[in-house]
């Protein structure tokens, strides 16, 4: 098997891995909750639980630059897997607050883990690989959305916590298998990516081989080393920009499985639609967003891909005024399947584009973060709204404001380019 073919498979398992434990959590358990009667609005509060997504470029700079990648890999793997096991041989109640602890610390340890596959990610691709490579990243963490939203859901509906969580575990460490074969590209100087270093360095000797002056990110330098990334030209505006992208978007599907579940679908039927056939169309539309990406370019992608996710969203709102009964929701699931994902796939091409290759896993999780925040927040707003409002109601804000801030993204950067990268990728 060439080189590259494992550097795929190894970055295929990682993301999968991401989506597991994430796929059960926010399909999963949004449905289980609402069955219970939760509003909404509470439901759309356990978007904190995922906090660590949000915040962990707070420590990225220290996993970006310290440790083996090899290492970290499998330290937070397994910690993952050991998670898995013990909850299987705990007894909790749906509203136990054990359960929203391991939510939390899952979340804190695929988050930390995110950052070291996204930073190995940057290092091992060029820019003309990244757009397919997004849509690997983004098709695998949704089979492990399938595997954790649809699969174990279904394994739940049928058995219970203890065998939905020892499935977990075991998929985990099939997961974790190429990681072993894992052989390291070297750092890059911090000053290869065009800007400066966030923090003073010394080159040693071996050629790649790169550690801060003094003691290393010491004190008052590991608490600011992302605040110099973030201050990097460009960067706060094009975060500012994916705000504005993404947070329509996550108005909406924020409710959609809350939403199904209110049309009488059992949860067999969910897990088979969101978790499933919706999961297996975002594989397809991750494969169709990396080749129409590395095809048309960044802009083209971005731009159609965002749109055809705004319209999509036409579906759900059709269907929240009594329209099409539940094979439209069948249809609406796949559109949104695809069109969602190829959206994300430019998306995340054009955040690897900005990430400087001497900070690759801090710029990328500076920008990934933002992703979570918006998400979080948008979340937080559907639930409100739909509480409010209805979902018919929510569900055309959002696909307004989702179409609006594609348009404005695109707009901006055709005039003002946020960096040298972003710029030749744009081109």
């Amino acid at each position: 098997m060439g080189t590259r073919a494992r550097q795929l498979i190894l970055l295929t398992g990682l993301y999968a891995a991401q989506g597991l434990p994430f796929g059960f959590f926010t399909l999963a358990l949004p449905v289980l909750l609402r069955e219970q009667g939760w509003s909404l609005t509470a439901i759309s509060f356990l978007q904190f639980l995922a906090l660590p997504w949000g915040i962990k470029f707070l420590w990225a700079p220290v996993v970006d630059r310290h440790g083996a990648r090899r290492t970290w890999l499998l330290s937070l793997q397994c910690a993952a897997i050991g998670m898995a096991l013990l909850l299987s041989q705990l007894q909790f109640t749906l509203a136990s607050v054990l359960l929203f602890a391991a939510v939390f610390l899952f979340n804190l340890i695929a988050a930390t883990q995110d950052v070291v596959t996204d930073g190995l990610a940057v290092r091992l691709l060029n820019a003309q690989e990244r757009g397919l490579a997004n849509g690997i990243q983004v098709g695998a963490y949704r089979l492990g959305m399938i595997l954790g939203g649809g699969l174990l859901l279904w394994v739940f509906a049928r058995t219970g916590w203890s065998v939905m969580f020892l499935g977990m575990a075991a998929m985990l460490a099939l997961t974790t298998l190429p990681v072993f074969g894992l052989h390291e590209p070297p750092r890059p100087a911090p000053n290869e990516g065009g800007s400066q270093p966030s923090v003073p360095t010394q080159v040693d000797s071996a050629p790649g081989s790169v550690k801060p002056a003094g003691r290393a990110f010491s004190g008052w330098r590991l608490t600011i080393a992302w605040l110099h990334r973030a201050l990097t030209p460009g960067m706060l505006v094009l975060a500012g920009l994916i705000f504005c992208y993404r947070f329509g978007d996550q108005m909406v599907s924020s409710l959609l499985t809350p939403f199904v579940s209110d049309q009488g679908v059992g949860k067999e039927t969910i897990a088979l639609m969101k978790g499933a056939v919706g999961s297996a169309t975002s594989l397809l539309g991750a494969a169709i967003g990396g080749w129409f990406t590395f095809r048309a370019g960044r802009r083209q992608a971005l731009l159609w891909s965002g749109l055809a996710q705004a319209a999509g969203f036409g579906l759900y709102i059709a269907a929240a005024m009594g329209l099409g009964g539940i094979g439209l929701l069948w249809v609406a699931t796949v559109v949104e399947g695809v069109v969602g994902t190829m959206a994300s796939v430019a998306l995340f091409a054009l955040m690897m584009d900005a990430s400087d290759p001497a900070h690759a896993g801090t710029d990328y999780t500076l920008l990934a973060s933002v992703v979570v925040v918006v998400g979080s927040l948008g979340g937080l707003a559907g639930g409100i709204a739909g509480d409010v409002m209805g979902y018919a109601a929510t569900f055309s804000v959002g696909t307004v404001l989702a179409a609006v801030g594609c348009v404005f993204l695109v707009w901006w950067l055709d005039r003002h380019p946020t960096h040298e990268r972003v710029a030749q990728a744009w081109r």
